[in-house]
């Protein structure tokens, strides 16, 4: 398709797109149908307003229209980009518009429109009409398409796989040179649904997860469960902000973290290792439908796939439902894992999930794939559960437009492969993995502190002295690091060797 040079045709700085409503919405019952478009329109302005310009909304019914006037070409680049994103659009048209008189007054007005394209390609016409005309689509497209042939150097009609094709659509006593059709996300406009709380770690399945929920018009919160610290934290609020930001800033959106510190510790210290997966989903689930109802919101929403990890067998899943009253939704439930990474690439999240910290501390060994409900809970009965409600009581909620400014600082830790003869070495990992693969070093005092133990107990250890931490994959050092340093411990470090 042709892209048309609006400004040099119409004279001044202005811009016309036509907007496509989702074919679902286009079936929906008459008031159904006209509360959708409503909802959209306010939708579209909402993630414009900001824009400078004369930039108008308008119309109903089957479609929309943006007119832009006196914006930059910039600023109808970033028109384009936001409506495009917006739920609730199947395609958008970049069209100049042009009243008419009669067919040949269309046809002298589309010659300049397109001479400069056609040369020496091919090309054909399609056309579409609504109202009262002497003609009908068809005797449209033979009419141009036959003067276009004849009045310009194009190098002939091909009906199939042409070069160009010339697209007109004509309403009343307007026709519509489309210069570009341009893909909507699809889906229904937000606002229009009800809302939902998407547990949110950061990875590609929870980013995912909750862009599909968005596309469908549901306005999407987000709960955090911070397990291992600030960094950890920091990363996911970036990816929440740039969901929110892209595909749906025509909402208020709250972004709530939850400590989880101490509730892991209860589990490490009280569940049976093979357990320790399921057991940390179901307080996730009970945390968050908590959080859920005290904020009016019916359904949680989660990035498990079936059998995409051990905890996520069929049984399992229903063991961890068990927990919460709450609707429990899985978008990508029967999705692999390489389709999801794919989307992930095309909304934008891979970036930020193929470098998000993860937290390895909650990781069974030998994980069940088959838990039964009461062995769970017979262990659940070791926990002190009301960890729970402190958790939930000392949630941190941010509005997502301000979270970024939430954001603490993240220190650099210093890096260290190499200890000095005086560092001492602090080996963090869970107990069972310190005891399957101990660390040895010849020079180096060694300090068996596991990581969910290091906040309470690391005060009291030699302030004068440095001390590096360690675990197996060096996320978990990182992380206990930068909550140390934020507390004010300048003596610690990270090593991991080489």
């Amino acid at each position: 398709m042709p892209r048309l040079n609006q400004r040099s045709h119409l004279g001044k700085a202005t811009m016309k797109l036509i907007i496509k409503v989702f074919p679902e919405i286009i079936i929906k019952s008459k008031p159904v149908r006209q509360r959708m478009i409503k909802q959209l329109r306010q939708n579209i302005r909402a993630v414009l307003k900001d824009l400078e310009g004369n930039i108008v909304v308008s119309g109903s019914w089957d479609r929309l229209e943006v007119d832009s006037e006196n914006t930059s070409e910039d600023t109808d680049f970033e028109i384009i980009e936001r409506v495009k994103n917006t739920p609730g659009i199947h395609h958008i048209l970049k069209v100049t518009s042009h009243s008419f008189t009669d067919l040949e007054d269309i046809l002298n007005q589309c010659i300049p429109l397109y001479q400069e394209q056609l040369k020496d390609k091919t090309f054909c016409v399609r056309a579409k009409r609504s109202g009262k005309h002497s003609f009908n689509s068809h005797e449209l497209e033979q009419k141009v398409g036959g003067g276009l042939l004849h009045q310009t150097e194009a190098a002939g009609v091909k009906l199939r796989n042409p070069a160009i094709t010339v697209t007109l659509e004509v309403k009343d006593q307007t026709f519509y040179a489309i210069a570009e059709r341009i893909e909507g996300l699809g889906g229904f406009p937000l606002g229009i649904q009800e809302k939902c709380l998407s547990l949110i770690s950061g990875g590609y399945d929870s980013t995912v997860s909750s862009y599909l929920m968005i596309k469908r018009g549901i306005c999407t919160h987000y709960c955090f469960f911070n397990l291992g610290g600030i960094a950890h934290e920091v990363g996911v609020k970036q990816v929440a902000h740039f969901i929110w930001k892209k595909y749906a800033s025509s909402q208020r959106v709250r972004f709530y973290s939850v400590p989880f510190q101490e509730v892991v510790n209860e589990i490490l210290k009280n569940v049976h290792h093979s357990m320790m997966g399921v057991v940390l989903k179901r307080m996730m689930l009970k945390a968050a439908e908590t959080l859920a109802k005290s904020q009016g919101i019916p359904a949680l929403v989660t990035g498990e796939a079936v059998a995409q990890v051990s905890s996520q067998t069929l049984t399992n899943l229903s063991v961890i439902d068990e927990m919460s009253s709450h609707l429990v939704l899985r978008p990508l439930a029967t999705t692999d894992k390489e389709d999801i990474i794919s989307m992930a690439r095309k909304i934008g999240t891979e970036e930020f999930a193929r470098v998000m910290p993860e937290y390895c501390g909650v990781i069974s060994d030998r994980p069940t794939t088959a838990a039964k409900l009461d062995k769970i809970k017979h262990e659940e009965a070791n926990m002190d559960m009301n960890v729970i409600e402190q958790a939930v009581e000392n949630v941190q909620i941010t509005t997502i437009d301000k979270v970024l400014q939430s954001i603490q600082s993240v220190h650099d830790i210093e890096l260290k492969s190499i200890p000095d003869v005086d560092d001492v070495i602090v080996d963090i990992r869970h107990p069972d993995d310190q005891e399957k693969s101990p660390l040895f070093l010849t020079n180096n005092v060694i300090l068996r502190l596991p990581f969910f133990e290091l906040s309470r107990k690391f005060p009291a250890l030699d302030p004068d002295k440095n001390y590096l931490l360690y675990c197996d994959k060096g996320i978990m050092s990182e992380l206990q690091a930068q909550e140390l340093i934020e507390k004010g411990c300048e003596n610690v470090q990270v090593y991991r060797p080489k």
